[in-house]
């Protein structure tokens, strides 16, 4: 049975750049995929680099030291694009094939307006060194492990996760004004989520949280629509690099939940609003009394919903608890939740309740 001796140790930013300038780093193996990330993808790692926080783990590989120079020789098996994206974006000079329409870029204003549009020479002192100095953890892999081996060490590090979720696949594809935006709602009403018992730490563990922010963010901009996955990925890419209803979007979005959440926010985790497809309606009909049905993104102010409409949406709730509405709402909340007939019948439901 072979064993392998991996050193786990930390390494800065400015040791990767100073052995691509040795000539002592090996960036692309032959096993490695060339680069592929998008704009936005490099923008939200420097913004995490700048900001301290943790990425995942650089794998290295020790070669044989080289007899010209003296210098010991690494490559990089896994976290390529990650080095390449800071090197293009520090000294992009140290890339043999650098190609300025795939590796130049500057941070976006989505993740962190301070940087955006700045290139690195033109950062203040400070910010430069904590780029430099930001430190990698790095497993380094001993000479002696072949490349299959290093294939067989990543086949089973994949093996034991979990299949990524719809929410979680956009999260890994986008990085843009659209995705940022529903992070940051999905983020500020973290403790909403929790509160209202909509969401299990698990189901927030998993970005579902993210994927019902989104959801609801649909509905502002398109209206009613069922919930398909591919969809909601088509939203997702229509305003990745351009989001121009953007803050009014998150404006109404965090008017409604403001509004449920001093109407209704206490009882809400004992109530049916709870469940996840009711919670869209009562969001929906929220939304309709605040600013219209089928509302365009106009700047508007709010209308003032009345004590006896609360009243009345709380009375509501007990009715979905004992199933006492029309059985046609019953069979749209129980069987086909996300369908656009479904949807429909929710909503005209409280729409009726509401308007007497």
């Amino acid at each position: 049975m072979k064993t392998f001796d991996i050193t786990r140790t930390e390494y800065k930013v400015s040791d990767f750049l100073s052995w691509q300038r040795a000539g002592t780093l090996t960036l692309s193996p032959s096993f490695q995929r060339r680069s592929v990330w998008k704009k936005g993808a490099k923008s939200y790692l420097v913004d995490t680099v700048v900001r301290g926080l943790p990425i995942p783990i650089i794998f290295l590989r020790e070669r044989r030291t080289d007899l010209k120079t003296f210098e010991p020789m690494r490559e990089v098996v896994d976290g390529q694009q990650r080095i390449r994206t800071l090197l293009s974006y520090i000294s992009h000079d140290l890339l043999k094939d650098f190609d300025q329409n795939r590796d130049l870029f500057t941070v976006l204003p989505s993740h962190n307006k301070e940087l955006a549009g700045i290139p690195f020479e033109k950062l203040s002192d400070d910010l430069q060194n904590r780029i430099l100095d930001y430190k990698f953890s790095v497993q380094v892999l001993p000479p002696d492990v072949d490349d299959q081996e290093v294939l067989q060490i990543f086949a089973r590090l994949n093996s034991t996760g979990t299949k990524l979720n719809y929410q979680e696949l956009r999260n890994a594809e986008y990085f843009g004004e659209f995705k940022t935006l529903m992070y940051n709602l999905a983020l500020k009403n973290l403790n909403r989520w929790r509160e209202w018992k909509i969401f299990t730490e698990d189901n927030i563990s998993r970005m579902l949280e993210v994927e019902l922010s989104s959801e609801l963010s649909i509905f502002i901009l398109k209206g009613l629509f069922a919930k398909k996955q591919n969809f909601i990925g088509q939203i997702y890419k229509k305003y990745d690099e351009t989001f121009q209803e953007i803050n009014e979007v998150e404006k109404r979005f965090d008017i409604v939940m403001e509004a449920i959440d001093e109407n209704i926010g206490n009882n809400l985790q004992f109530s049916a609003y709870k469940n996840k497809t009711i919670f869209f309606g009562l969001f929906g009909i929220v939304y309709e009394l605040l600013y219209g049905k089928n509302a365009s993104l106009e700047k508007k102010q709010p209308q003032k919903i009345s004590k006896e409409k609360w009243a009345i949406l709380n009375t509501e709730s007990d009715k979905f608890t004992k199933k006492i509405v029309p059985q046609n709402v019953i069979e749209a909340i129980t069987r086909r939740t996300t369908d656009l007939s479904s949807r429909k019948i929710l909503l005209e439901h409280l729409r009726k309740i509401i308007n007497g």
